[in-house]
């Protein structure tokens, strides 16, 4: 069972669970501490004493007092005026992850809300039904609001969700989940609306696709380089140890587990190439930057999915309020990471090029068997060109926009949640990129028959083949592109789950 308590999530824990979903539970621990935060938000409520979001309206509404007996009626208004998504429903792995991260910062338990509300959103999540939660209305401050209001309205029975292939709505939600539909109190419903869980559910799936992204470039790089006859130099670890850059120094040695003792290397030893083109010389300094990258995104992703980003929040008697809910963090990471990923399909792109241009004098232009009659590879690289191109425009930052709302008051927003949408694009344009190389490096590898390569490339050659025979003379490519990239995707080219050489 994942037991949530305060800061106790990390990213490899939340991968696992979403690989084998598992029961959910709050901790003793964190029932106690939601438990005091909810006596607080009563003292407030006693005392009439004003606290933004408990007895006064929101965003530009923050000035009007509400009566003692219309503090429920406001959470659920709340609730229902934000609920005003729009466009395809988020994946059911999304939305699992958005409940999750959603109850691990309710457990904090600086948001006054009751441990039977996170007990109901658990329920749902242990039985599987799923909001329907669309995936675009939000601009990353107040939160994620319009899509945790979706959320939300499940909750309290007037929503809508999935369980498997069936559809739910209203009460039959909660039924399905096995409890009643909640019943909201004073600060509940704001407390479930504000958040970055959206935003940082994007952005992590954006990481854990890249970090696999990252890997295949490098067993991809490392099968164009046989492919092309290159030269192993570039990756000797005195190099990257004078540079005093770790990342691009343990890349190399990524590089090198690959590239171990071949006869298509030893068969070009006294060539007369001096040094091979960036694409495939630079690898380690590139890939190494985007591992870098990487990791720092996996820091501050780590640190939001078990960050508090409601507000107000409650220490004690104090009731603060802030903006935690500000996506910024998120945005700038989904950005970096969207550069990052744009250029593994560069570079991977210009190494296709290197292929189809008979660098390697072993291989024909395009790598056709027959060059004029036959076009090889020729529009498989324009494809890659096509997609490669198109992560450039999807690289430009959404985090350095915004657009006042709530009538000024919110007048500084994060555009977060548009970051990793444009990330996972990017990263379903750089998975096909990068099956293309695969495609055309393992056809280099046929051309060089009866050499062989490395024996970790051998099992890439193999899993390759399995999937797409090969054959010399022109085919249709792009089954065999299509079905690569599904294949990269669930990580079979990731250079980590390569058996050791």
């Amino acid at each position: 069972m994942l037991l949530l308590d305060e800061g106790g999530l990390t990213l490899d824990a939340l991968r696992d669970w979403e690989a084998a979903p598992g029961p959910v539970a709050l901790a003793d621990a964190a029932r106690a501490r939601m438990e005091s935060s909810v006596a607080a938000v009563q003292r407030v409520v006693a005392t009439d004493r004003v606290s933004y979001g408990i007895n006064t309206g929101f965003g530009a509404f923050a000035n009007r007092r509400i009566s003692t007996s219309q503090l429920a009626q406001l959470q659920y208004n709340l609730v229902r005026s934000h609920a005003c998504g729009t466009g395809t429903p988020l994946a059911p792995g999304l939305v699992r992850r958005m409940m999750l991260l959603k109850a691990n910062s309710l457990a904090a338990g600086l948001s006054g809300i009751r441990p039977a509300v996170v007990d109901a959103l658990l329920a749902m999540l242990n039985a599987d039904v799923l909001p329907l939660i669309p995936g675009r209305g939000s601009v990353g401050a107040s939160g994620d609001l319009a899509p945790l209001a979706h959320l939300a309205l499940a909750l309290v029975g007037e929503g809508e969700a999935m369980q498997g292939t069936t559809r739910l709505a209203g009460a039959d939600v909660m039924q399905a989940a096995g409890c009643a539909p909640v019943q909201l109190e004073a600060k509940e419903g704001l407390a479930l609306l504000n958040g970055t869980q959206l935003s940082t559910t994007l952005a992590i799936e954006g990481l854990f696709r890249a970090e696999n992204l990252l890997g295949t470039a490098i067993t991809a790089g490392a099968l164009s380089v046989e492919g092309l006859a290159g030269s192993y130099t570039p990756f000797d670890d005195r190099i990257h140890a004078a540079r005093r850059l770790a990342p691009q120094r343990a890349i190399a040695a990524r590089f090198r587990r690959l590239l171990t003792d071949s006869e298509i290397h030893n068969s070009h030893e006294s060539c007369d190439r001096v040094q091979d083109p960036y694409s495939v010389r630079c690898m380690p300094q590139v890939l190494g930057a985007v591992d870098a990258t990487l990791g720092h995104a996996r820091g501050v992703l780590e640190a939001e999915a078990n960050g508090v980003s409601d507000n107000p929040l409650v220490f004690g008697d104090d009731v603060l309020s802030g903006g935690n809910f500000h996506a910024a963090p998120a945005g700038f990471v989904a950005d970096f990471m969207a550069i990052a990923v744009a250029e593994l399909a560069n570079i991977s792109e210009r190494r296709i090029d290197l292929l189809a241009r008979r660098v390697n004098p072993n291989l024909n232009m395009f790598l056709t068997g027959e060059p004029g009659v036959e076009s090889g590879f020729m529009i498989a690289h324009v494809t890659a060109a096509a997609l490669a191109s198109e992560n450039k425009t999807l690289a430009h930052p959404a985090s350095v926009d915004t657009i006042p709302t709530s009538a000024g008051q919110e007048d500084h927003v994060s555009m977060a949640p548009w970051a990793g949408h444009k990330l996972l694009a990017a990263c379903d344009n750089t998975a096909t990129v990068l099956a293309i190389e695969l495609l055309a490096a393992a056809h280099a590898i046929d051309e060089q028959r009866p050499l062989a390569t490395t024996p970790p490339l051998t099992i890439v050659h193999d899993r390759i083949r399995a999937c797409a025979p090969f054959v010399r003379g022109d085919r249709r490519l792009d089954r065999d592109i299509a079905t690569l990239a599904t294949l990269l995707r669930a990580g079979d080219f990731d250079d980590r789950q390569l058996p050791a050489a």
